[in-house]
């Protein structure tokens, strides 16, 4: 049974599970390109000047001046830059930056909710500079260059979450509640839905009953929370069909159905294709 090819970051001699690069260099002589994978770390990039095309996620992103990309662990993505773009790739595993019970972690996982989020050039070049301090720090290696790295990116994540926001907008505390449950619930989501499949199994997760938790995800999102289950069942069964060569018995297995021709069902009623539709049709 094949899987779909997941790139790891090694540890370095310095044992410090995170790289910066510069991009100029890895397009100096040509395009780049990045076939269909995925990896299991944060992968962030920083596209100060180019041009390129970036599908996270089966959907298409055009790459252009001023523009950020945030993969959490776990999605697909193909990339392509053009030869003259500019800019920074950031990889971090999850315990080299935003632990367990860390508020860094809520502030990331705000922000990595949302792939692609194109800056003004004010914004942009403000990170820049907090990039430059971050490549320098990994690159000299000095004294408590991991703690200096830890808080730039905590600004850094700062920056762009507020691009994100409203600045204006009042703040509701109990929908700040609501938003912070969602976003835990599609973590959640994310990386137990091989195995759990159950409204009550993430309610418990979070300390909810299956009636709370279904009444935010219907005020924030206009869907249930078996909505949010199916969804998130046909994602990884795309990112399996596409990714690799695997039977459709096979994909079935994985995702924990026993009965192949139960889940061929349950995808063409979500997509209106079979499985087999669905690979051969993507492009």
């Amino acid at each position: 049974m094949k899987k779909i090819t997941i790139r790891h970051l090694k540890d370095s001699y310095f044992e410090v599970r995170f790289s910066i690069r510069a991009i100029e260099p890895l397009v100096a002589k040509g395009d780049l390109i990045h076939e269909l994978h995925r990896h299991d770390f944060y992968f962030v990039l920083f596209i100060k000047h180019g041009k390129g095309e970036h599908e996270i996620d089966f959907i298409k992103y055009e790459v252009d001046n001023y523009s950020v990309f945030l993969l959490r662990p776990g999605q697909v993505h193909q990339l392509k830059l053009e030869k003259g773009t500019t800019g920074f790739i950031l990889q971090f595993t999850s315990d080299f930056y935003a632990p367990s019970k860390n508020p860094a972690n809520s502030v990331l996982r705000k922000v990595s909710n949302k792939n692609h989020c194109p800056l003004s050039t004010e914004r942009f070049e403000k990170i820049d500079l907090l990039l430059q301090v971050i490549f320098q720090e990994f690159t000299q290696k000095q004294a408590r260059f991991k703690d200096v790295i830890i808080a730039s990116l905590d600004i850094l994540f700062i920056e762009l979450l507020r691009q994100s926001n409203d600045p204006n907008k009042i703040v509701n505390e109990a929908k700040l509640y609501s938003q912070e449950r969602l976003e835990e619930l599609k973590d959640l989501l994310e990386k137990n839905i091989q195995t759990k499949k159950q409204v009550v199994n993430y309610a418990e997760m979070l300390n909810m009953t299956s009636y709370q938790l279904n009444s935010i995800t219907k005020t924030l999102l206009q869907k249930t929370v078996s909505d949010l289950i199916d969804d998130q069942i046909i994602l990884e069964a795309k990112r399996i069909l596409i990714g690799t060569s695997n039977q459709v018995n096979q994909v079935a297995y994985i995702l924990g159905y026993d009965d192949p021709s139960y889940f061929i069902r349950f995808f063409k009623k979500q997509t209106r294709m079979t499985p087999e539709e669905f690979r051969r049709n993507y492009k």
